[in-house]
């Protein structure tokens, strides 16, 4: 069986591979715990989920609540999108063999080679409930982890005094462009 984690009974009737996500939530969290949850927010999304979700514990949305069943990988480990808000938040335990994995690369995400890819994907996708998944066809490609600049729990309120204007500040009107 694949390398899967933070498939909760919760979060699907269908798909339970971790038992109970209310199990697995500590009082604190591993000392790099910080690293992890970027290492788990730079994962290669599989799969882009249009859905919303709600923190399965306390009801109320978060910052991965949009497509939050999206499938997430670092090519190894599969887990769902949001896995680092329950790591960050709940101080869930993540097994030890991904912290060795982890730990071990650094904390930094590896590329994706798909040639190496394709066989565990096509294996995963029916195990995490996405049986009708296209297989995996990407010719010979090396997919470099990219950043996504998503806020994290310290910088997931909005700062009232943020205003976006496409062409200068608020405060002083733009001129009229010259023809």
């Amino acid at each position: 069986m694949p390398d899967v984690l933070g498939f909760y009974e919760e979060f699907d009737d269908s798909v339970r591979l971790n038992g109970s996500v209310r199990a697995a939530v500590r009082a604190v969290g591993e000392p790099d715990e910080a690293e992890l949850v970027a290492y788990l927010d730079a994962g290669h999304i599989l799969i882009d989920v249009m859905e919303g979700g709600r923190d399965v514990l306390t009801g109320l949305p978060h910052r991965h609540s949009l497509g939050c069943s999206s499938p997430v990988t670092d090519g190894t480990w599969f887990w769902r999108l949001d896995l680092p808000h329950y790591v960050e938040t709940h101080h869930v335990q993540l097994p030890a063999a991904f912290l060795t994995h982890v730990r071990g690369l650094g904390h930094r995400m590896p590329p994706l080679i798909t040639a190496r890819f394709a066989t565990l994907h096509d294996a995963v996708m029916p195990v995490i409930g996405w049986a009708s998944a296209v297989p995996w066809r990407v010719p010979d490609a090396v997919i470099e982890p990219t950043p996504r600049g998503g806020p994290t729990r310290a910088r997931s309120a909005p700062d009232p005094l943020a205003r976006d204007r496409p062409h200068g500040s608020w405060a002083k009107p733009r001129k009229p462009r010259r023809t």
